[in-house]
C-alpha cells in the first residue's frame, strides 16, 4: 500500500447525498428569492461548508439568509436522507478491503458533526468508522479549499500529509487536499472530470480505487482518469 492514511470525503464519496442535498439546498435558496437550480447548486456549493452558502448569496444579492436557514434547511435534507439516501455502491467493499490490509482511514467532511452521522447510520456505515476516525470543518477554523481540515485529519490520525490519500468528488476538496500536500483521488461520478483536473488521478466507480491506492508512483495524471467520466449520468 502506497499511503498509511486514507481521508474520506463524506458526501458523494461514501454517501449518495449530494442528489438529495443539492435539490433541497435549490430549493430553500429559491424559496426565500434567489433562484437557484440543481446544477446552480451543484456547481456553486457542493463539497462546502454552509458559511460559503451564506457569503456567496449576500456577495450576490446584497441579502443576508435568515439566522433560522441552516435550521430549516438541515431539517428538510435529514427528513430526506431517513427517507432514501443510499451509501455509494462498492464503498463498503473498499472500506472492508482497507480494514483487512490494515490500512487506516478516516473520514474529513465539510458537513456538520451531525450530519456525517445521520448519513453514516442512515446507510449503514457508521460502524466501519466510529467516533474516533470522523472530522468536520466544524473542528477548524476555514473549511475547504483550505487544508485546514485535512491536516487536521492527518494530526489527529498520526500521520503526515505525504503519507495520506484523500478521496474528494468535489473541485473544493480536490483543492483542499492539493493544498494540504496530499495525493488525491477524484470521483467522477458526478462531477464532471475537467473539473477535477488538479487530481492526482480520477476514478469513476469504487472498485477502481483499490488499484490506486496500492500501486503505481509519485502525481500522475492519467493512470486513473477515466475518458469518458465527464459523460456520466447523475
Amino acid at each position: 500500500m502506497r499511503y498509511d492514511l486514507v481521508i474520506f470525503d463524506n458526501d458523494g464519496v461514501l454517501v449518495d447525498s449530494e442528489p438529495i442535498s443539492n435539490r433541497a439546498l435549490a430549493a430553500c435558496l429559491t424559496e426565500l428569492g434567489h433562484p437557484t437550480t440543481y446544477e446552480d447548486s451543484l456547481r456553486d456549493y457542493m463539497g462546502s461548508a454552509m458559511h460559503r452558502v451564506h457569503d456567496l448569496v449576500l456577495e450576490r444579492s446584497g441579502r443576508r439568509l435568515p439566522d433560522d436557514f441552516d435550521e430549516i434547511f438541515h431539517r428538510r435534507v435529514f427528513e430526506e436522507f431517513r427517507r432514501r439516501l443510499q451509501p455509494v455502491a462498492g464503498v463498503a467493499g473498499v472500506l472492508a478491503g482497507l480494514a483487512a490490509a490494515g490500512v487506516p482511514y478516516c473520514v474529513a467532511s465539510s458537513g456538520s458533526h451531525e450530519r456525517i452521522r445521520v448519513t453514516l447510520r442512515t446507510t449503514g456505515l457508521y460502524d466501519h468508522f466510529g467516533e474516533e476516525r470522523i472530522f468536520s470543518s466544524q473542528d477548524v477554523g476555514r473549511g475547504k479549499p483550505a487544508p485546514d481540515l485535512f491536516l487536521h485529519a492527518s494530526a489527529e490520525m498520526g500521520v503526515p500529509p505525504e503519507r495520506c490519500a484523500v478521496v474528494e468528488d468535489s473541485p473544493l476538496g480536490v483543492r483542499a487536499a492539493v493544498a494540504a500536500g496530499m495525493d488525491v483521488y477524484g470521483f467522477t461520478a458526478l462531477t464532471p472530470a475537467a473539473e477535477l483536473a488538479e487530481a492526482t488521478a480520477l476514478f469513476s466507480s469504487p472498485a477502481e480505487l483499490p488499484a490506486l491506492l496500492g500501486h503505481g508512483h509519485g502525481h500522475g495524471h492519467g493512470d486513473g482518469r477515466d475518458r469518458d467520466a465527464a459523460d456520466r449520468a447523475v
